[in-house]
């Protein structure tokens, strides 16, 4: 596999890759990606996740995530990776720095279509909250080239193709 650099990152965007692109995501090997309209946040009383509409929330006036708690976002871009791609999302290493973690389940196979990412993040810091607003640059892609197209897309297998706002497991 190899990293595909800004230029043919630019190219695959502008076909459809990526919708919600804008030139000003482009990194030397990478895409930004910006924080989407919804949340799911942990709540003390059951196992599952209440759904936070933050689309009202601004820079000024951000959604708090408090310390230690954990939330599962999404994205504000839409994901169409064709066959011969893969890609994995990874923090900025800036909103690393302020104290957000990542837990790392981003892998994104080929064929994975029609879908905002869904991401889990947690506040690391333990005496301050950290702001949450749609658009924020939260993380960044990296895409593979295949060796080969797979004989099993996630076009066809995938669990998570289709899904247009942040979503829990799907077991």
């Amino acid at each position: 596999m190899s990293v595909l650099c800004d230029w043919e990152i630019k190219a695959l965007c502008e076909a459809g890759m990526i919708e919600g692109y804008s030139d000003d995501l482009i990194n030397p090997a990478s895409l930004d990606v910006r924080l989407g309209s919804h949340l799911m946040i942990e709540v003390a009383d059951t196992k599952d996740f209440i759904n936070v509409d933050i689309s009202h929330r601004t820079e000024k006036n951000p959604y708090r995530l408090m310390p230690g708690e954990f939330c599962l976002a999404e994205t504000e871009e839409i994901f169409n990776i064709p066959d011969s791609l893969s890609a994995q999302f990874a923090l900025k290493s800036s909103r690393a720095r302020e104290g957000y973690e990542n837990l790392l389940g981003c892998w994104i196979d080929p064929g994975y279509s029609g879908s905002r990412l869904t991401l889990e993040l947690v506040n690391a810091r333990r005496h301050w909250d950290l702001p949450l607003y749609p658009g924020m640059k939260i993380g960044q892609i990296v895409f593979f080239k295949m060796s080969s197209i797979p004989l099993n897309s996630y076009s066809k297998a995938g669990r998570y193709n289709g899904d247009l706002k942040v979503s829990a497991s799907k077991g």
